[in-house]
Parts: C-alpha cells; sequence; structure tokens
C-alpha cells in the first residue's frame, strides 16, 4: 500500500517528529514515527512530496469500541457493571492465522448471559472475565480471513464480542448465512440460536401431537414467540403468559396464541392455568421457572412433556426460591429435560428448511426489539431482567 506525504498540506514551516500533534489525525496514534522511519530524516519542508510504502499493520490499523465486563454481579445486573472503552485492531488477520476477522453489524442479548456476569465453575458456559470484553451471538460481515471455509465478504452469524471488529480465532462456532433476502437481523434470533432452540425444544423433546393444550411462559420472547407458532402450525391449542398489557396483546394479535394473560395481575398461579386449562396442560415450555413451574406441574396432564430452556425469574436471586409439587412428575408420568442450544446444532438445516418457507408466506412472524449504537448495549442487556424488551433484543451496532 502506498501513501502520497506532501509537506505542502502542512504549510511552510518544518515539521519535526516532536511536532506529530500538527499532522492530519486521520491515521492511528503510532503511525507518524513510522514515517519518520521511512523518510530516514527527522524533517521535511514545505514543496517535498515523497511517496512513503507503508506496512499494512500500520495502514489498517482502526480504532475499536468495546463493551468491558466490569466485575462480577450479585442480585441484578446494572448498566454500570459494564463500560465502554476504545481501543485498536487491525483489519487484517494475522499471516498464517486460521482466523477469521470481522465486523460486527448486529449483537444478541440473551437472557443465559444473566448467569455468566457471576462467577460459576458448574455451567454450560463460562463467566464472563472481569476486565475483558463481553461476548455472545451476533451477525458479522468477514473482513479477511485464514480459513479456508470463510472469504472476505462472507456473512456470517455465531459466537463474536460486544466490540466494532472482532478477530475470531476459532471460526468453527461460526455459520455462513446463505439466505439474505430475509433480515439479516434475523440470525440473532428466528434463524439463529433461539430458532434452535424453539426447534429443539419443542419438536425433538415435547414431541407435539395435533390437539395437545400448550403453555408456554415468557411468551413474548425470542424463543416464547416462536414455540407458540410452532405450536399453532402443529395443530395445538396454545396459551401464553408476559409481563404487560402490551405483551398479552402482541401474543394474541400478532403470533396467533388461543389465549394470554399478564402473570402479575394474577394472584394464584394454580387457579390462573386452571382457568386457561381446564382440562390440564398436555406441553409447557419452559423459560421461567420458581412459582410459575410449581404451578404448571399442579395443572399437568398424565404423560405430559415439559422442555426447560430457561429459569430467568432464579438468575438474579441470591437464594433460588423452591418448587414444591414435584411428586406430580411421578404420580401423572411426565416428562421434564433440561436442554441447551449447542447439542442441537445439528438441527440447523431443518430448521432453515421448515422455517424459510413460512417466513417468505408471512405464516411465521418474528417481532425484534433493536436498540442502536454499541454504547445502547449495557441497558439493552439489562432490561432483558426487567421485561423492558418487547420481542427479540438486538443491538444494532453497523449497517453492512
Amino acid at each position: 500500500m502506498t501513501w502520497l506525504l506532501s509537506w505542502g498540506q502542512i504549510g511552510d514551516t518544518t515539521i519535526s517528529e516532536g511536532d506529530l500533534s500538527t499532522l492530519s489525525p486521520r491515521f492511528s496514534d503510532d503511525y507518524w514515527p513510522n514515517v519518520f522511519k521511512y523518510l530516514g530524516k527527522k524533517t521535511g519542508k514545505a514543496g517535498e512530496s515523497l511517496e512513503l510504502q507503508a506496512t499494512m499493520a500500520d495502514a489498517e490499523k482502526v480504532s475499536n469500541k468495546q463493551v468491558i465486563f466490569k466485575d462480577y454481579v450479585s442480585g441484578f445486573p446494572k448498566e454500570s457493571d459494564m463500560y465502554l472503552t476504545m481501543s485498536t485492531i487491525s483489519l487484517k488477520v494475522p499471516e498464517g492465522s486460521m482466523a477469521v476477522l470481522v465486523k460486527n453489524l448486529y449483537l444478541s442479548c440473551d437472557p443465559y448471559m444473566r448467569p455468566r456476569m457471576s462467577y460459576t465453575t458448574d455451567s454450560y458456559t463460562t463467566s464472563f472475565k472481569p476486565g475483558s470484553v463481553i461476548n455472545g451471538y451476533g451477525v458479522a460481515k468477514v473482513l479477511d480471513s485464514g480459513h479456508p471455509n470463510f472469504s472476505k465478504g462472507d456473512l456470517v452469524w455465531g459466537f463474536t464480542r460486544w466490540e466494532e471488529y472482532t478477530l475470531i480465532t476459532s471460526p468453527d462456532t461460526l455459520f455462513k448465512i446463505p439466505n439474505t433476502d430475509v433480515p439479516l437481523s434475523y440470525y440473532t434470533g428466528i434463524l439463529g440460536m433461539p430458532g434452535i432452540t424453539a426447534y429443539a425444544g419443542f419438536f425433538e423433546i415435547c414431541s407435539p401431537k395435533k390437539g395437545d393444550y400448550v403453555y408456554v411462559s415468557a411468551a413474548s420472547g425470542a424463543v416464547g414467540q416462536l414455540v407458540g407458532q410452532f405450536a399453532k402450525l402443529s395443530g395445538c391449542y396454545v396459551v401464553g403468559s408476559a409481563g404487560s398489557k402490551e405483551k398479552v396483546d402482541l401474543l394474541k394479535n400478532k403470533f396467533g396464541f388461543d389465549e394470554a394473560f399478564n402473570y402479575k395481575e394474577e394472584q394464584d398461579l394454580v387457579a390462573c392455568l386452571k382457568r386457561y386449562f381446564p382440562e390440564g396442560i398436555d406441553i409447557y415450555f419452559e423459560n421461567v421457572g420458581g412459582p410459575m413451574l410449581d404451578a404448571v406441574l399442579a395443572n399437568m396432564r398424565v404423560n405430559g412433556r415439559i422442555a426447560a430452556c430457561g429459569m430467568i425469574s432464579q438468575y438474579n436471586l441470591e437464594k433460588p426460591v423452591g418448587v414444591f409439587n414435584l411428586m406430580n412428575i411421578i404420580k401423572k408420568q411426565i416428562k421434564m429435560q433440561g436442554f441447551i442450544a449447542g447439542s442441537y446444532y445439528h438441527l440447523y438445516p431443518k430448521l432453515l428448511e421448515m422455517i424459510l418457507p413460512h417466513i417468505k408466506e408471512e405464516k411465521v412472524v418474528y417481532v425484534e426489539d433493536i436498540a442502536e449504537g454499541l454504547e445502547s448495549a449495557p441497558l439493552a442487556l439489562i432490561g432483558l431482567f426487567s421485561g423492558r424488551n418487547v420481542g427479540k433484543q438486538i443491538v444494532l451496532v453497523a449497517k453492512e
């Protein structure tokens, strides 16, 4: 790469290595000392024009805004548990590396990230490291690649970091995006990890049959809204719960749930579920835990199935709330199975085969809550745990 440096652009004065602040700020701070190194002298005069052969590392280094995890969290997370900083990054992968360098476009805010904010050694995912960049799912564009499966210009989704640019040293966790006739943001949700979660939990674990009575908690979220629509496509009767009138209306009028209720308005959850399911529940897609799970166990039918996807009501508690109706698992021969999306990625082609036609025919819809700018990411994430978001929470970092 060649830069043309003309001393005439900066007046008639002599510029020395100590006067770097007077030069154009368009390059990184460590670039101008290299200019003088290439010049082989300490000064330049007006009227001199010199071609400088800059190294690619110098020429391609850019600023990189990042979200840093401050320290382990107890109780409800706060925006101040994260902070923004600025670093620099080379836009080339190291020579001989199998890494992939990406520009992040969308970042995904997911409930599973809350347990990662506390110190743990016995989870399926590791805790965030204090002082390090937060990581999670996202959609990105490949800028440079040393990996044979990825090329410059590819659009991908998978595990990345909360920053503008990321060097991914283990790109085996990335999926190429084959279909760009749908919103790219969908690959953080309906066509990404939440989509696999809903598909595997409902079809593989719950084994739905036409006419089944299905209940979905946290039903307006990234996963719940899909489970409800999958159930309707399967000929089931579906009821969902959410935490506001707006979300309840969304469940019934947008996603096609047969019924929905605001759990915050219910004093007796056992009686509430009995009202909506007088004959009992065949399938429960569990996203909440605690008293809600207890009430569901009291209303399950014989041979009922429960897919335990998450328990968001418990994530911020110092002491988890107990469940007391476990005897019903035995008496009613209930199958309850926990699962994580990572164990079902082999089903991703089946998900795409099933859901893409439904999206194009508008038989399945998806609602997103998009926060703009990397600086909005901390508030977007903690909003999940107070129910601030409506639909799948996403952060738009950059447009393609």
